[in-house]
Formats: structure tokens, C-alpha cells, sequence
């Protein structure tokens, strides 16, 4: 123990509050697990081929608060069939103090999505898992960040173009 007080963590009334942000809840809005050629599918040779899509959205609510959803399409195949397909739309709401309004979407379409990545990566894995498969299907870590950057210049490429 020490006797160092523990940093303060609201303002002097008056200050504006300090930044940060809540997760107030995570949520599955809807999940989609597809083993069309089961219990085949369970007995192929080698790697399936593995086509991934990520999408994110973010929206604010009347109350305030925002809604952050990350949506996960996993499309597993070999050559000759399907193995299997995974939808998942994981959803968490968060509670943002003291942000200045440029930083509120960076916050909410690369931080948040840092927060709910390890859980919608277990979804998926159990998902996969309790379809028969082994190993589970692990999602490698995503770059938020980069997926944000790349939104953004293809934002400044199109409005370079209108």
C-alpha cells in the first residue's frame, strides 16, 4: 500500500469534465452460423480458403449516448465447397465525457472497436466451435485505426472527385 492519494478523477466544479468514455453495454444483435455441408465439411483436407469482411458503424441516440457496432462476415471454402459462413453484428453502447467534437469519430470507429474486438473474436471462435470444427476459427487481431484511415482518404478522394 501507499500513501499516495489516487489521481483525481473529477474536476473542480467549474472545469470542464475530463475525457474519457463508459462501456455501458455489449450485445449480439444478431448472429448467423451456416454448416451447409455438415458433417462433410467437418472431413476436408488442408486450409479453406477464407474470405473476410469487416464493417463498422457508429451512431449517436437521442440520449446522448452512441451506439457502435462492428459486423464480421466469415466465408470459409475449399474448391469444391462451402465450409462455412458466419455473420456476426456485435453492438456495444458507449458514454463519452469531455471529448472535443474531432476526436468523437476516431473514438467511436477505432477505440470502441478495440473494446469489442476480443469479444466478437469469441463469438465467432465458440461459433465455429460448436459447428464441429477444430480448432475453432480465430480471428486474427484487426487494424482499426487502418480501416479508418483508409475510409477517410477514400472520403477525401471522392469529394476531390465531386
Amino acid at each position: 500500500m501507499t500513501d499516495v492519494p489516487p489521481a483525481e478523477t473529477n474536476p473542480q466544479p467549474g472545469q470542464p469534465p475530463l475525457p474519457g468514455f463508459r462501456i455501458l453495454a455489449q450485445f449480439v444483435r444478431d448472429l448467423s452460423f451456416e454448416n451447409p455441408k455438415a458433417p462433410d465439411s467437418l472431413r476436408i483436407e488442408g486450409k479453406p480458403q477464407i474470405d473476410m469482411g469487416v464493417e463498422l458503424n457508429a451512431q449517436g441516440r437521442p440520449d446522448g449516448l452512441f451506439e457502435v457496432d462492428i459486423k464480421l462476415s466469415i466465408k470459409a471454402s475449399t474448391e469444391s465447397t462451402a465450409v462455412f459462413h458466419v455473420e456476426l453484428l456485435y453492438g456495444g453502447l458507449f458514454q463519452l465525457t469531455g471529448i472535443a467534437e474531432k476526436d468523437i469519430e476516431p473514438l467511436l470507429l477505432i477505440e470502441c472497436p478495440r473494446y469489442l474486438f476480443p469479444y466478437a473474436r469469441e463469438i465467432v471462435a465458440r461459433a465455429t466451435a460448436d459447428g464441429g470444427f477444430y480448432p475453432p476459427f480465430m480471428l486474427d487481431p484487426i487494424d482499426f485505426a487502418g480501416i479508418y484511415a483508409a475510409r477517410m482518404q477514400q472520403q477525401a478522394q471522392a469529394a476531390g472527385t465531386a
